[in-house]
């Protein structure tokens, strides 16, 4: 009785054994080119960010709020909101050009951030910022 059971499974791991259906694994190996922070007036600023190797555009964008995450504490305050984010891409380039507003307090809204947890989720993330 016992080797009966052991048949199936031996013929079930020879034809897993056989399969050669793995996926292929990328590796993310971003190049991130820079950020440039402009002060627009008063609480209000702009990131532009660069980078090659983005997976699409969340990757991009996920570099200016790190930009602005670290922008908004060497700055003295510690909180963002989010204005708005363009993305493009060309020829393997990302470009992304977003809005914060930063304050000392939580702002109104819905997309607002807390910069010290974003900037040290960033630190993880090995996301370099401003």
């Amino acid at each position: 009785m016992r080797a009966l059971a052991l048949i199936p499974l031996g013929l079930a791991a020879g034809a897993i054994a056989g399969c050669d259906t793995a996926p292929e694994v990328t590796r993310f190996a971003p190049d991130y080119q820079g950020v440039e922070t402009r002060l627009l007036d008063g609480d209000l600023v702009n990131f532009r960010v660069a980078m090659a190797g983005a997976r699409g555009a969340d990757d991009v964008a996920d570099y200016a709020e790190c930009a602005a995450a670290q922008y908004t504490l060497i700055r003295g305050y510690g909180f963002a909101r989010h204005l708005r984010t363009n993305v493009s891409e060309s020829s393997g380039l990302w470009q992304a050009d977003a809005v914060y507003t930063i304050s000392p307090a939580l702002p109104q809204g819905l997309k607002t951030i807390d910069a010290e947890v974003v900037a040290a989720n960033c630190a993880e993330n090995g996301i370099p910022m401003v």
